[in-house]
């Protein structure tokens, strides 16, 4: 597969299954995440498709690519982001901070994004780490050839 493995095992996907079952949009995006099998890309791919009523036309590595760039433009270098990663890390088992973290994100991107995918790119985050999210997809961006 291609760049950092974007998979959680299926006893993480269950874990958040159980801690967010009374959020519609997180259950949602978590059962989606479950059917395909722990892989983030591609949930990510089928949710952004659902939001838009359409297939994408695009491939799979390629919709992974611009989704961790423009993520990480969107989210690396805000610190109010970081304060949140940082207050929900004391208390991983708080469903409520863990909401608080996907409606910032929502709030915070300017790619219109829903609760169900910002569930999934935050849950993939906090299995990474956010340094290493940050440092990782700025290594994918700088290792590109250049266009001419």
């Amino acid at each position: 597969m291609y760049g950092m493995n974007p998979e959680l095992t299926m006893a993480e996907v269950y874990h958040y299954q159980a801690m967010m079952h009374d959020h519609q949009d997180a259950h949602h995006a978590l059962c989606v995440l479950a059917n395909h099998q722990g892989k983030v890309d591609s949930t990510l791919m089928e949710l952004w498709e659902e939001k838009e009523n359409q297939l994408l036309g695009i491939d799979l590595e390629r919709f992974w690519q611009v989704t961790l760039r423009v993520i990480r433009e969107e989210l690396c270098g805000h610190e109010g982001f970081r304060a949140k990663i940082a207050n929900y890390s004391k208390s991983p088992e708080s469903a409520v901070l863990l909401t608080g973290l996907i409606t910032y994100l929502v709030s915070i991107v300017s790619v219109p994004i829903n609760p169900a995918i910002a569930t999934i790119v935050i849950i993939y985050i906090l299995k990474i780490g956010l340094n290493i999210f940050c440092e990782y997809t700025d290594e994918l961006e700088t290792d590109k050839p250049k266009p001419v």
